[in-house]
């Protein structure tokens, strides 16, 4: 049985994102439930990114205090007020009905914390090297933040995202939510076009070898000491 409706946050760690913002912002209007708010953590952007983010009329621009996108995730949540947490990058598109379909899921059973979709990758400029082509053939299951909406509740439980991470931190924290036997859901649909180009944070980032390698070792760390 559906239990009520649940209120929506949309965080967005945003650097220099005009380019694309605005798509994304549009993407957020068709998913099929409508977020309370938008927040734009603006990571101190040099082109108008604020301008843009500032149009639509449920964004709320906040300057980033710190750096690195882990700071800005904990940022947005800590200033969101919704019952669920929902994120999206700039350059990406969350699917038609995205937040109907993951919402109903949670409103549908108060145990479960978070929900994940499928992503179809696609290219939007000359890939970054290294990236495997063969994930433009098909839609993958996406444990990553762009695809999840997470009750708040799931965030005092696993704790705030770990800056020390360039990149990888959504992989750490998913692993941390694993581990603490948080209820996920993996729904069949495709929530999330994930666009592929030279810019990519967590595929062209010099230490992003080191910082999946580390959350990897945390992870196994925290099962041996069960």
């Amino acid at each position: 049985m559906r239990g009520r409706s649940l209120s929506v946050s949309v965080v967005m760690a945003v650097r220099n994102g005009a380019r694309h913002l605005a798509a994304a912002l549009a993407s957020i209007d068709r998913a099929g439930r409508t977020a309370e708010e938008i927040i734009v953590v603006d990571g101190d952007s040099t082109d108008a990114t604020a301008e843009v983010a500032a149009r639509h009329p449920r964004v709320r621009v906040v300057a980033q205090r710190g750096k690195g996108i882990a700071g800005a995730y904990n940022q947005g949540v800590a200033a969101s007020r919704g019952e669920t947490i929902a994120f999206l990058s700039h350059d990406d598109l969350w699917a038609e009905g995205k937040l109907a379909i993951q919402l109903a899921a949670l409103e549908a059973d108060p145990a479960l914390m978070l929900s994940f979709g499928h992503v179809r990758h696609v290219l939007a400029g000359e890939p970054p090297p290294g990236f495997r082509r063969d994930l433009l053939d098909r839609a993958t299951p996406g444990y990553i933040m762009e695809t999840m909406v997470a009750r708040r509740e799931a965030f005092a439980r696993v704790g705030p995202f770990d800056p020390a991470f360039s990149t990888a931190e959504d992989v750490d924290w998913i692993a941390r939510a694993r581990d603490l036997g948080l209820p996920i859901a993996l729904t069949p649909e495709v929530v999330l076009t994930k666009r592929i180009h030279g810019g990519n944070s967590s595929l062209v980032d010099p230490n992003g070898g080191a910082s999946l390698f580390m959350a990897l070792r945390r992870t196994a760390a925290r099962r041996r000491e069960k």
